[in-house]
C-alpha cells in the first residue's frame, strides 16, 4: 500500500490554535477525497510493517486542522483485537452528553501534531454521547467510552483550537490524577 500524500501540521503551526468552521452539505471531492486519505494514512501507521517502512509514528486519529483545513471533520481509525479496523467519520459533531467519571490515559495522550515526550495528564470523560454527521450528510448519534471515547475528545479539541499540551497543568502536571481513573 501507498502512502497518502498528506502533511500534519507541527504544533508550532497558529492555524492549530484557531476555531474549525461548520462543514456545510454536499461534501466536495476534494474532501471526500481527504478523509480516506487521513483513514489510510492512521491505518498505515497502525501496521509496523508500514510504520517502519514510511518511518510513521503510529496514531488513531486526525482532524482537519492538523493537515491545514479548518473544517468540522475528524477521522479515527482505531485497530480492533482481530487486528481489523474500525473507521470514523465525524463531522459537525456536538457532544450531547458526558460521563461524570474522568479517565486519562496513563502512559499519556499523543497527537501527530506534536513530536516530542509530553508529561503529564489530560483529564477526559469516561463517555460520551455525540451527534454528529457522516460523510453524506444524515444526522447520527453514538456513545463512545473509555479510549475511543478519549480519542473523540481529543479530536474535538483539535476543531476547538485546543491541543491536549494546552489541557496539562504546568505547574503541577499529575494534578487531580487521583480524582480520574487511568486506562
Amino acid at each position: 500500500m501507498k502512502l497518502p500524500d498528506i502533511k500534519i501540521l507541527n504544533e508550532k503551526n497558529k492555524l492549530l490554535h484557531k476555531v474549525s468552521k461548520e462543514v456545510i452539505f454536499p461534501l466536495s471531492n476534494e474532501n471526500k477525497k481527504l478523509i480516506n486519505d487521513m483513514l489510510l494514512y492512521l491505518k498505515l501507521s497502525q501496521i509496523e510493517k508500514y510504520s517502519t517502512k514510511y518511518n510513521l509514528r503510529p496514531g488513531m486519529g486526525l482532524a482537519f486542522p492538523q493537515v491545514g483545513k479548518l473544517l468540522r471533520i475528524f477521522v479515527i481509525c482505531s485497530e480492533e483485537e482481530d487486528e481489523s479496523f474500525t473507521n470514523y467519520v465525524i463531522i459537525n459533531p456536538k457532544i450531547k452528553s458526558e460521563s461524570e467519571e474522568l479517565i486519562y490515559v496513563g502512559e499519556g495522550e499523543g497527537c501527530l501534531s506534536v513530536d516530542r515526550d509530553v508529561e503529564g495528564i489530560v483529564p477526559r470523560h469516561a463517555r460520551i454521547t455525540l451527534e454528529y454527521f457522516d460523510i453524506e450528510g444524515n444526522k447520527c448519534n453514538i456513545r463512545v467510552r473509555e479510549d475511543i471515547a478519549v480519542a473523540f475528545q481529543h479530536e474535538i479539541d483539535h476543531l476547538n483550537g485546543i491541543l491536549f499540551t494546552d489541557k496539562i497543568d504546568k505547574k503541577n502536571p499529575y494534578k487531580n490524577q487521583e480524582l480520574m481513573r487511568e486506562i
